[in-house]
This record gives structure tokens, C-alpha cells and sequence, in this order.
């Protein structure tokens, strides 16, 4: 076995522990592309992986508005309360972030590797969330000068 294998390996490892199911079927996934010999789809995932799971993400965000769960009088209310102005300002910041992030993480490509074992392990210690490796990327990309 081969060590970029065993790096896929040892991140899905990670995936298990943390209990982050995202990160450990992605790895799984991409070390089974690597094991049946179908890396020819490495390009394509790498030119195009990222904006089809920004496409996936926002049809599982706007699932609501478009089931009808979500009313236009209940996004018209948002207007009107200072938390929901405040949540409008934030989503408006992280969008900006995950913008940067995804930026820095296709002109740099070493970082992603950090991002992603930091997700991981912000998981597996903290209890927190993998929905982190674009804004995190933002964030970096403010800290280190990038845009």
C-alpha cells in the first residue's frame, strides 16, 4: 500500500473516531477510486468536486423554501427582529469567508490537509460540527494575508 493510501486511510480513521461520517466516506471513497485503478476521476473531482458540493449544500439549505415549509411572510419576518438581522449579517460574513476559503484552498492546496484534520479534530475533541473547512479557510486566508 502506497502512503498517499495510508494518509486516505488514517483520515478515515479519524472520520471513525470523530464520528464524522462525511469525512470517513469521502476518504473511503477516494481510496477505493485509488484501489480499482479509476483515478482518471481525480481531475475531473478536483476541477469540479468543490462547486458540486456547494451545489449539493445549497439544494439541502433551500429544501425548506422550496417544500414550502418555509413561508416568503416567514423570510419577509426576518427583517424585523434583531436576531434575525443578525443572523442575516452573519450568513453574509461566512459566505464571504467560505468565498475566501475556497480561494485559498484552490491556490494553495497544502493547506487543505491542515484544514481538514483540524475539522477532524475540532470534531472528535470539542463536539463540534464538519461543516468548517471553507470558513476555516477563510479565516486563515484573513490571518495570512491571502485573498
Amino acid at each position: 500500500m502506497d502512503v498517499t493510501s495510508l494518509i486516505l486511510l488514517a483520515m478515515a480513521g479519524l472520520g471513525i473516531i470523530s464520528s464524522n461520517s462525511a469525512v470517513t466516506i469521502a476518504m473511503l471513497t477516494l481510496l477505493m477510486l485509488r484501489v480499482t485503478g479509476f483515478q482518471q476521476a481525480f481531475p475531473w473531482l478536483e476541477k469540479y468536486g468543490l462547486t458540486l458540493g456547494i451545489i449539493i449544500l445549497t439544494i439541502g439549505v433551500m429544501s425548506p423554501l422550496a417544500s414550502g415549509k418555509m413561508s416568503l411572510q416567514t423570510i419577509g419576518e426576518s427583517f424585523l427582529h434583531w436576531k434575525s438581522l443578525l443572523a442575516i449579517a452573519v450568513g453574509m460574513l461566512v459566505a464571504y469567508l467560505g468565498g475566501r476559503g475556497a480561494t485559498l484552498m484552490g491556490s494553495n492546496p497544502t493547506v487543505v490537509a491542515g484544514l481538514l484534520v483540524g475539522t477532524v479534530l475540532g470534531v472528535a475533541l470539542f463536539r463540534g460540527v464538519p461543516v468548517g473547512p471553507l470558513i476555516a479557510a477563510g479565516l486563515l486566508s484573513l490571518l495570512i494575508g491571502k485573498s
